[in-house]
């Protein structure tokens, strides 16, 4: 289990309190792997099956909901990322209790077609909601009034030439994000209760200067690594872990990798992890100690087949891994032997979730593929809901929360 340090409460607790009270913090859940100790959530859904509501929301993002007590938050953009939101979703009701201006772009530039101008998941905690957008802005919004605490530019001379991406976490009093683009690349830490900068970190590793590519959108991850909390970042041509109370840098493994979407996960000693865009491969890496990690930190690794967008999920000793375009397969996470691989179809950008004893895969036309994890493929559902997911998934209490392309749905049995 992650036990970094807040306070004089450690992270455990605060991560079993989440779990057990239902809720969903940040991009990819309470412990940042996508897993969810919820029980009765739905097998099967359709738009008139197992759905208690549905919500439109305004404009374009692909920023996953974040659930705590009865609150869900959510970040979207309008007039082509000319007013940058953030949008409160009451747990129960559905109902829509703020829509809020945070920031607003004269000249917001250009993005990927497969991203959008809100795509950075916002984390909560139980007094506030911090919402970033990249090179925009973060700020810091009160829970329970919907006013503003705190705004921070800090980032605005980052340039990704295709829109952020990278979601934010929390350690203690720090709210931590990565901030890597082809100009500049760096990690930043904000005091969250004021939003002054706290640490900010350069890069150590160096690339090309004539490189226009050398960005990066993954997440920090936290584990417990010894007596110590570390951060893992994975970013541009190495991924590299941090001391998250002062920003001091620990160990960093190189590789080759660009544009790094995935989030790593951790488990059995290894940090697993994609190396990015093009030629994307898959390592299975010790963890370091101090320095330069050597290339016999490598345990084993998956050089074809390998999608470059969507994040790993571990379940016990296996380890799944999807493709852009649905080839999904398991391997022992140990060795990286193979133990099956099928085609399960469509289009992905979501990270897979694990809850209830199954894993879901949202695809980009609004298919939800169910499947049973173990050594032996079984297919248990697949549910079509609204026109597309590019957002992950996110749960709390019973109830799967999925944003669509124009909607939230909270789909319940």
């Amino acid at each position: 289990m992650i036990r970094p340090v807040i306070g004089f409460i450690s992270l455990t607790v605060l991560i079993n309190a989440a779990l057990a009270a239902g809720e969903w913090p940040q991009f990819r859940g309470p412990t940042g792997d996508g897993h969810s100790a919820a029980q009765g959530v739905p097998l099967k859904w359709s738009e008139t099956e197992n759905v208690a509501w549905k919500t439109a929301i305004p404009g374009q993002g692909w920023s996953s909901p974040v659930v705590f007590n009865e609150q869900v938050w959510l970040t979207t953009a309008l007039d082509g990322g000319k007013s940058l939101r953030a949008i409160c979703v009451h747990r129960d009701k559905g109902t829509v209790l703020h829509n809020i201006e945070l920031f607003k772009p004269q000249h917001p530039g250009t993005i990927h077609q497969l991203n959008s101008f809100a795509s950075p998941t916002p984390v909560i905690d139980a007094e506030r909601v911090y919402c970033h957008f990249g090179n925009f802005g973060t700020a810091a919004i009160d829970r329970k009034t919907g006013s503003v605490a705190w705004k921070n530019t800090a980032f605005a001379d980052v340039v990704y030439t295709v829109g952020p991406g990278s979601s934010p976490i929390l350690h203690g009093d720090r709210f931590i994000v990565h901030c890597d683009g082809i100009n500049k690349r760096f990690l930043l830490a904000l005091d969250r209760r004021t939003g002054k900068v706290a640490w900010k970190t350069e890069r150590s590793n160096s690339i090309k200067k004539s490189d226009q590519q050398e960005k990066s959108f993954s997440t920090p991850v936290l584990v417990k690594q010894g007596e110590k909390d570390v951060l893992i970042s994975q970013h541009a041509d190495a991924i590299t872990a941090y001391d998250p109370a002062t920003g001091a840098e620990l160990w960093q493994f190189k590789y080759e990798g660009y544009s790094n979407v995935a989030v790593p996960v951790t488990g059995h000693g290894l940090v697993f992890m994609n190396t990015g865009y093009d030629f994307p491969q898959f390592f299975a890496l010790k963890l370091g100690d101090k320095g330069e990690v050597p290339k016999s930190n490598v345990s084993w690794k998956i050089t074809r087949g390998i999608g470059p967008r969507i994040s790993p999920i571990l379940v016990g000793n296996e380890l799944y891994l999807i493709t852009d375009d649905g080839v999904l397969q398991c391997v022992d996470a140990k060795t990286g032997e193979q133990h099956w691989k099928q085609r399960i179809g469509g289009q992905y950008c979501a990270s897979p979730v694990f809850v209830d004893g199954r894993l879901y895969f949202c695809d980009q036309a609004g298919m939800t593929t169910v499947v049973a994890p173990g050594k032996v493929f079984q297919q248990l559902a697949q549910n079509k809901l609204g026109d597309g997911f590019m957002a992950s998934p996110a749960i709390a209490g019973k109830a799967l929360f999925l944003r669509s392309k124009s909607h939230l749905y909270r789909v319940e049995e």
